[in-house]
């Protein structure tokens, strides 16, 4: 294995926590316009807290996808064969979640409610269909010798695959109540703070079940025992200082806490798979490797360069962004009609 193909094994890593990080509040955000708000001006508060960067927050997955494309075009051609339908809802998660942002600006008020449903919505599919494929993924699917797959419905969707989408939904949702807290004035802050410190209850015992499902159904902890366990140890202490600071009005360091539990749980599944990068359920010789996968060691120098120029300036922008937007979104009082 050499340095290159390690390095961008890490960085699509780094990508997708990016991606999970940024843009899991903002499907928190968007299943909270109807599970949290009482009326129409505390839906406009909080959408307009994600309003100036959720499409660049999606540009982390669209980054994602095309340095697995270029690096591991192999890795990317059975995971995006394999996955298609799945892959598809996803996408029309992203697009109905996409438009419902100018709709319901632009739409009369009494058609409004529709696409403040369908943000919601997609918001809740893009989440948990991540988390069937993610968890699905470790566990094996059917793939033979020339990395094709012909998997099953049960393949797909089982306990466990269940277990990860529903933990990805309440991971989002309380990162987006950590989000709405952090940048909101008014009852809709106080409440989201009242959700979140209920919903980290259930949150335990969902890492729970995910730690003994991840024990039984995949070989981490038989190959990766010290990575794997310390990794699920650090999901449970984050979680335990996001709670504990939700408690203590700390919403900063709730907000760095439960955006960190995906970083978290991004690098246990990268590091349980290493070096593999698609598990093979039909047999071990059929694994993609890190070292079979990957592109040639021309173009992952020049990929390299690239993202070198590149990345700071990225990353400069992003963090500009989030600067000029840092005030908080005041409440707008609902007005009494006579």
């Amino acid at each position: 294995m050499s340095g290159l193909q390690l390095l961008w094994f890490i960085l699509i890593a780094v990508l997708f926590s990016g991606f999970f990080f940024l843009e899991g509040f903002d499907f928190g955000v968007g299943m909270a316009v109807q599970s949290l708000t009482h009326n129409e001006n505390e839906k406009d508060q909080i959408v307009a807290t994600i309003g100036p960067v959720w499409d660049g927050n999606e540009v982390w997955l669209i980054t994602a996808g095309g340095a697995l494309f270029a690096s591991y075009p192999f890795w990317y051609a059975t995971l995006f064969s394999g996955y298609y339908l799945i892959l598809f809802t996803i996408l029309a998660g992203l697009i109905i979640r996409g438009v419902s942002f100018e709709f319901r600006k632009n739409v009369p008020a009494k058609r409004k409610q529709f696409w403040n449903w369908t943000l919601s919505i997609g918001s809740l599919i893009v989440p948990f269909f991540f988390g069937v494929m993610f968890i699905s993924m470790i566990q094996g699917m059917p793939i033979d010798a020339n990395g094709n797959m012909s998997a099953t419905f049960g393949d797909y969707i089982n306990l466990f695959s269940i277990v990860g989408g529903v933990a990805m939904v309440l991971l989002s949702y309380l990162h987006g109540l950590n989000y709405i807290a952090l940048k909101t004035t008014g009852p809709i802050r106080d409440r989201a703070k009242n959700y979140a410190k209920f919903l980290y209850g259930i949150l335990y015992i969902g890492l729970v079940a995910f730690a003994v499902l991840m024990y039984f159904e995949t070989d981490f902890f038989r190959l990766h025992f010290a990575t794997t366990l310390t990794l699920l140890v650090l999901m449970v202490v984050l979680t335990v200082i996001a709670n504990v600071a939700v408690m203590k009005d700390a919403e900063i360091t709730t907000f760095v806490a439960s955006g960190s539990t995906f970083v978290a749980l991004v690098a246990l599944i990268f590091t349980g798979m290493f070096p593999r990068v698609m598990i093979s359920s039909i047999s071990s010789k059929y694994d993609l490797l890190i070292t079979n996968s990957s592109s040639s060691p021309y173009t992952l120098k020049i990929m390299s360069y690239t993202a070198i120029m590149f990345l700071p300036l990225v990353l400069a922008y992003i963090a500009w962004t989030y600067y000029i937007f840092r005030r908080r979104v005041k409440h707008a009082p609902v007005l009494e009609t006579k």
